[in-house]
């Protein structure tokens, strides 16, 4: 048996209404109490078909849910966007140390090979000078090494006889190449 409290559907709730009234009241008591019942019924009834015809309250109430849900999955999209941004940032970071070290590898071999080759001109440089310096007339040399000397105490006139100096030795390392090498003298080949 159906309790009478219970939702009935709209077209129903009148028919039982008018079951109970042609089923006889008891008395003038039993019949308003029937009346008071039905009315009940009837206005429960009007409420849900008013809440159930209300489109505009129930498409904003599915709008909120929408709307939630929307919400939610934008902060998920969001958190994962943030995480592929760290990892992103995180590898390019370590791509760059790696890039770095090599660089840095890169500069160190450079710098080696820079200072293997000043060694090798160095060298090469020093054997050249004790070259001409072994080849030079010994007269040369002194007079060499007494300008060097007299310029460190006076400048200026040393200068002037080291030039002096210099185009004799140069005239003298000509001639003596031309008597060595030809048998001839110098002047012979002008």
């Amino acid at each position: 048996m159906k309790d009478n409290n219970d939702p009935v559907e709209p077209g129903k709730a009148a028919d039982k209404a008018a079951d109970k009234a042609a089923g006889g009241a008891k008395g003038p008591d039993e019949l308003r109490r029937q009346i008071q019942e039905t009315r009940g019924q009837l206005g429960d009834t009007v409420e849900e078909l008013a809440a159930k015809a209300d489109v505009k309250a129930r498409a904003r109430a599915r709008g909120a849910d929408l709307k939630d849900k929307a919400s939610e999955a934008g902060h998920a999209v969001q958190d994962k966007a943030a995480q592929a941004g760290h990892v992103v940032q995180d590898k390019a970071t370590e791509a760059g140390h790696v890039v770095q070290g090599k660089a840095v590898e890169a500069g160190h071999v450079v710098q080696d090979k820079a200072v293997q080759a000043g060694h090798v001109v160095q060298d090469k440089a020093t054997r050249a000078g004790h070259a001409v310096q072994d080849n030079v007339p010994r007269p040369v040399r002194t007079a060499v090494t007494n300008a060097v000397q007299a310029g460190k105490r006076h400048p200026r006139p040393v200068l002037i006889a080291g030039a002096g100096v210099v185009v004799a030795a140069g005239l003298l390392r000509r001639r003596h190449n031309g008597h060595r090498h030809n048998g001839h003298h110098w002047y012979t080949h002008r």
